[in-house]
Protein backbone atom coordinates (compact mmCIF):
# COMPACT_ATOMS: atom_id res chain seq x y z
CA UNK A 1 0.00 0.00 0.00
CA UNK A 2 1.39 3.34 -1.26
CA UNK A 3 1.37 6.66 1.40
CA UNK A 4 -1.23 8.24 -0.88
CA UNK A 5 -3.88 5.36 0.12
CA UNK A 6 -2.11 4.30 3.38
CA UNK A 7 -4.83 4.84 6.34
CA UNK A 8 -3.52 8.12 8.35
CA UNK A 9 -5.01 7.43 11.11
CA UNK A 10 -3.20 3.43 11.82
CA UNK A 11 -4.68 1.39 14.80
CA UNK A 12 -1.94 0.45 16.72
CA UNK A 13 -1.18 -3.48 17.85
CA UNK A 14 -1.13 -2.48 21.41
CA UNK A 15 -4.52 -0.50 21.44
CA UNK A 16 -6.50 -3.25 20.05
CA UNK A 17 -4.85 -6.22 22.24
CA UNK A 18 -5.77 -3.93 25.21
CA UNK A 19 -9.05 -3.41 23.37
CA UNK A 20 -9.68 -7.34 22.91
CA UNK A 21 -8.53 -7.52 26.79
CA UNK A 22 -10.78 -5.47 28.24
CA UNK A 23 -13.64 -7.29 26.24
CA UNK A 24 -12.90 -10.70 28.25
CA UNK A 25 -12.62 -8.65 31.45
CA UNK A 26 -15.82 -7.74 30.91
CA UNK A 27 -17.61 -10.75 30.05
CA UNK A 28 -15.72 -12.61 32.86
CA UNK A 29 -16.88 -10.49 35.67
CA UNK A 30 -20.33 -10.74 34.08
CA UNK A 31 -19.71 -14.87 35.09
CA UNK A 32 -17.59 -14.55 37.87
CA UNK A 33 -19.69 -16.73 39.75
CA UNK A 34 -20.05 -19.15 37.12
CA UNK A 35 -16.28 -19.49 36.64
CA UNK A 36 -15.37 -19.44 40.60
CA UNK A 37 -17.57 -22.52 40.96
CA UNK A 38 -16.38 -24.16 37.85
CA UNK A 39 -12.49 -23.80 38.29
CA UNK A 40 -12.64 -24.11 42.23
CA UNK A 41 -15.23 -26.59 43.48
CA UNK A 42 -13.12 -29.32 42.90
CA UNK A 43 -10.18 -27.20 45.33
CA UNK A 44 -12.62 -26.29 47.63
CA UNK A 45 -14.55 -29.92 48.17
CA UNK A 46 -10.48 -31.02 49.01
CA UNK A 47 -10.30 -28.56 51.29
CA UNK A 48 -13.19 -29.33 53.46
CA UNK A 49 -12.62 -32.90 53.28
CA UNK A 50 -8.80 -33.45 53.88
CA UNK A 51 -8.01 -30.38 55.23
CA UNK A 52 -11.20 -29.65 57.64
CA UNK A 53 -13.27 -32.99 58.24
CA UNK A 54 -10.78 -35.41 58.56
CA UNK A 55 -8.30 -33.47 60.92
CA UNK A 56 -11.10 -32.49 62.91
CA UNK A 57 -12.06 -36.42 63.12
CA UNK A 58 -8.31 -37.24 64.06
CA UNK A 59 -7.82 -39.52 60.99
CA UNK A 60 -5.31 -36.75 59.19
CA UNK A 61 -1.99 -35.75 60.80
CA UNK A 62 -2.21 -31.48 61.61
CA UNK A 63 0.73 -31.15 59.85
CA UNK A 64 -0.57 -32.29 56.35
CA UNK A 65 -2.78 -28.95 55.91
CA UNK A 66 0.86 -27.57 55.37
CA UNK A 67 1.33 -29.93 52.62
CA UNK A 68 -1.85 -29.90 51.44
CA UNK A 69 -2.76 -25.82 51.25
CA UNK A 70 0.06 -25.13 48.09
CA UNK A 71 -1.18 -27.92 46.47
CA UNK A 72 -4.83 -27.10 46.64
CA UNK A 73 -3.77 -23.28 45.27
CA UNK A 74 -1.83 -25.09 42.63
CA UNK A 75 -4.61 -27.49 41.15
CA UNK A 76 -6.77 -24.07 41.47
CA UNK A 77 -4.72 -22.49 39.50
CA UNK A 78 -4.11 -25.17 36.82
CA UNK A 79 -7.73 -25.85 36.42
CA UNK A 80 -8.80 -21.82 35.98
CA UNK A 81 -6.46 -21.16 33.23
CA UNK A 82 -6.75 -23.79 31.11
CA UNK A 83 -10.57 -24.48 31.30
CA UNK A 84 -10.71 -20.15 31.06
CA UNK A 85 -9.00 -20.72 27.71
CA UNK A 86 -9.28 -24.37 26.53
CA UNK A 87 -13.13 -24.65 26.97
CA UNK A 88 -13.89 -21.24 24.72
CA UNK A 89 -11.71 -21.67 22.59
CA UNK A 90 -13.83 -25.01 21.37
CA UNK A 91 -16.63 -22.58 21.20
CA UNK A 92 -15.19 -19.73 19.19
CA UNK A 93 -13.99 -22.34 16.70
CA UNK A 94 -16.67 -24.69 16.72
CA UNK A 95 -20.36 -23.58 16.87
CA UNK A 96 -19.98 -19.71 17.83
CA UNK A 97 -17.40 -18.82 15.03
CA UNK A 98 -16.89 -15.96 17.08
CA UNK A 99 -13.35 -16.09 16.66
CA UNK A 100 -13.36 -14.90 13.38
CA UNK A 101 -14.77 -11.74 14.73
CA UNK A 102 -11.46 -11.75 16.24
CA UNK A 103 -9.33 -12.70 13.26
CA UNK A 104 -10.64 -9.53 11.19
CA UNK A 105 -8.78 -7.24 13.90
CA UNK A 106 -6.12 -5.36 12.43
CA UNK A 107 -3.34 -6.98 13.84
CA UNK A 108 -1.34 -10.22 13.49
CA UNK A 109 -2.95 -13.95 14.36
CA UNK A 110 -0.73 -14.28 17.29
CA UNK A 111 -1.10 -11.42 19.00
CA UNK A 112 -4.63 -12.80 19.36
CA UNK A 113 -3.77 -16.12 20.43
CA UNK A 114 -1.13 -13.95 23.27
CA UNK A 115 -4.40 -11.86 24.31
CA UNK A 116 -6.32 -15.54 25.06
CA UNK A 117 -3.49 -16.33 27.07
CA UNK A 118 -3.01 -13.64 29.21
CA UNK A 119 -6.80 -13.10 29.51
CA UNK A 120 -6.13 -17.19 30.95
CA UNK A 121 -3.51 -15.78 33.21
CA UNK A 122 -5.75 -13.21 34.85
CA UNK A 123 -8.54 -15.68 35.90
CA UNK A 124 -5.35 -18.31 37.11
CA UNK A 125 -4.67 -15.01 39.60
CA UNK A 126 -8.12 -14.35 40.12
CA UNK A 127 -8.58 -18.59 41.62
CA UNK A 128 -5.55 -18.27 43.85
CA UNK A 129 -6.67 -14.83 45.07
CA UNK A 130 -10.59 -16.46 45.81
CA UNK A 131 -9.06 -20.06 46.97
CA UNK A 132 -6.32 -18.85 49.78
CA UNK A 133 -8.22 -17.06 52.10
CA UNK A 134 -11.10 -19.52 51.94
CA UNK A 135 -8.38 -22.30 52.87
CA UNK A 136 -7.24 -20.24 55.12
CA UNK A 137 -10.66 -20.18 57.43
CA UNK A 138 -11.53 -23.76 56.78
CA UNK A 139 -8.34 -25.07 58.19
CA UNK A 140 -7.37 -22.74 61.12
CA UNK A 141 -4.20 -21.74 61.74
CA UNK A 142 -1.49 -23.82 59.69
CA UNK A 143 1.98 -24.34 61.20
CA UNK A 144 4.38 -23.08 59.07
CA UNK A 145 2.86 -20.61 56.82
CA UNK A 146 3.76 -17.67 56.01
CA UNK A 147 3.16 -14.94 53.63
CA UNK A 148 6.59 -12.79 54.08
CA UNK A 149 7.58 -14.32 50.11
CA UNK A 150 4.93 -12.91 48.27
CA UNK A 151 7.63 -11.98 45.27
CA UNK A 152 8.25 -15.61 45.21
CA UNK A 153 4.97 -16.86 45.76
CA UNK A 154 3.85 -13.69 42.65
CA UNK A 155 6.42 -15.42 40.55
CA UNK A 156 5.08 -18.72 40.54
CA UNK A 157 1.87 -18.20 40.24
CA UNK A 158 2.32 -15.99 36.91
CA UNK A 159 4.78 -18.54 35.23
CA UNK A 160 2.22 -21.06 36.33
CA UNK A 161 -0.90 -19.93 34.68
CA UNK A 162 1.18 -18.42 31.96
CA UNK A 163 2.51 -22.33 31.17
CA UNK A 164 -1.14 -23.41 32.03
CA UNK A 165 -2.89 -20.96 29.76
CA UNK A 166 -0.49 -21.39 27.21
CA UNK A 167 -1.32 -25.31 27.33
CA UNK A 168 -5.15 -24.34 27.38
CA UNK A 169 -4.35 -22.58 24.47
CA UNK A 170 -3.13 -25.87 22.77
CA UNK A 171 -5.53 -28.10 23.71
CA UNK A 172 -8.19 -25.72 22.67
CA UNK A 173 -7.01 -25.56 19.04
CA UNK A 174 -5.24 -29.09 18.82
CA UNK A 175 -8.23 -31.21 19.89
CA UNK A 176 -11.19 -31.66 17.86
CA UNK A 177 -14.17 -30.14 19.88
CA UNK A 178 -16.30 -33.40 19.37
CA UNK A 179 -13.03 -35.01 21.81
CA UNK A 180 -12.71 -32.47 24.81
CA UNK A 181 -14.20 -34.43 27.13
CA UNK A 182 -11.17 -36.69 26.64
CA UNK A 183 -8.94 -33.91 27.57
CA UNK A 184 -10.39 -34.10 30.83
CA UNK A 185 -10.39 -37.58 31.70
CA UNK A 186 -6.87 -38.41 29.74
CA UNK A 187 -4.94 -35.25 30.46
CA UNK A 188 -6.51 -33.30 33.02
CA UNK A 189 -7.41 -36.31 35.96
CA UNK A 190 -3.60 -37.94 35.60
CA UNK A 191 -2.48 -34.57 35.82
CA UNK A 192 -3.85 -33.62 39.14
CA UNK A 193 -3.42 -36.97 41.25
CA UNK A 194 0.21 -37.27 40.10
CA UNK A 195 0.95 -33.41 40.06
CA UNK A 196 1.94 -33.60 44.04
CA UNK A 197 -0.81 -31.71 44.60
CA UNK A 198 -1.91 -33.94 47.34
CA UNK A 199 1.73 -34.97 48.82
CA UNK A 200 5.40 -33.21 48.38
CA UNK A 201 7.13 -34.31 45.92
CA UNK A 202 10.08 -35.71 48.65
CA UNK A 203 7.41 -37.84 49.68
CA UNK A 204 7.96 -39.95 46.84
CA UNK A 205 11.36 -40.92 47.53
CA UNK A 206 9.43 -44.14 48.98
CA UNK A 207 8.43 -44.87 44.90
CA UNK A 208 12.02 -43.43 43.34
CA UNK A 209 10.26 -44.73 40.12
CA UNK A 210 7.40 -42.56 40.14
CA UNK A 211 9.16 -39.70 41.93
CA UNK A 212 10.80 -39.28 38.28
CA UNK A 213 8.15 -40.25 36.23
CA UNK A 214 6.29 -37.20 37.51
CA UNK A 215 8.73 -34.52 36.53
CA UNK A 216 6.65 -34.44 33.47
CA UNK A 217 3.96 -33.45 34.61
CA UNK A 218 3.94 -28.98 34.90
CA UNK A 219 1.77 -28.95 37.88
CA UNK A 220 4.48 -30.58 40.14
CA UNK A 221 6.56 -27.29 39.68
CA UNK A 222 3.64 -25.23 40.59
CA UNK A 223 2.63 -26.81 43.58
CA UNK A 224 6.08 -27.71 44.62
CA UNK A 225 7.19 -24.16 44.15
CA UNK A 226 4.02 -22.51 46.60
CA UNK A 227 5.03 -25.19 48.77
CA UNK A 228 8.70 -23.07 48.74
CA UNK A 229 7.31 -20.40 49.01
CA UNK A 230 4.35 -20.65 51.85
CA UNK A 231 5.14 -23.60 54.02
CA UNK A 232 9.05 -23.42 53.94
CA UNK A 233 9.16 -25.74 56.58
CA UNK A 234 7.75 -28.36 54.38
CA UNK A 235 10.09 -30.97 52.16
CA UNK A 236 10.23 -29.30 48.37
CA UNK A 237 12.07 -28.90 46.03
CA UNK A 238 14.19 -26.23 45.33
CA UNK A 239 12.83 -23.10 44.28
CA UNK A 240 15.44 -22.63 41.44
CA UNK A 241 14.69 -25.63 39.77
CA UNK A 242 11.20 -24.86 39.89
CA UNK A 243 11.63 -21.45 38.42
CA UNK A 244 14.12 -22.74 35.44
CA UNK A 245 11.06 -25.67 35.31
CA UNK A 246 7.98 -23.48 34.61
CA UNK A 247 10.30 -20.74 32.45
CA UNK A 248 10.78 -23.98 29.93
CA UNK A 249 7.25 -25.09 30.28
CA UNK A 250 5.56 -22.07 29.59
CA UNK A 251 7.55 -21.53 26.18
CA UNK A 252 7.30 -25.04 25.74
CA UNK A 253 3.68 -24.49 25.73
CA UNK A 254 3.37 -20.99 24.15
CA UNK A 255 4.86 -22.13 21.29
CA UNK A 256 2.58 -25.26 20.45
CA UNK A 257 -0.16 -23.66 21.82
CA UNK A 258 0.42 -20.74 19.04
CA UNK A 259 1.27 -22.88 16.30
CA UNK A 260 -2.11 -24.76 17.00
CA UNK A 261 -3.95 -21.30 17.12
CA UNK A 262 -2.57 -20.21 13.76
CA UNK A 263 -2.95 -23.51 12.26
CA UNK A 264 -6.53 -23.40 13.00
CA UNK A 265 -7.10 -20.31 12.06
CA UNK A 266 -5.99 -20.58 8.89
CA UNK A 267 -7.32 -23.82 8.34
Amino acid sequence: MNATTADPHPVRASTVFFALLRRDVLVARKELAFFLVRTTMQPLLFLIVFGYLLPKMNFMAKGYQAALLPGILAVSLSLSAIQSVALPMVQDFGWTKEIEDRLLAPVSTQLIAAEKIVAGMLQGFISVAFVLPIARLLMGPISGLTLSHGGEVLLIVLLGSLAFSSLGMWLGTAIAPQQIGLMFSVIIAPMLFFGCAYYPWKGLDVVPVLKYVVLVNPMVYVAEGMRGALTPGVPHMPLSVVYVALVVIAGTFWTFGMRAFYKRAIG
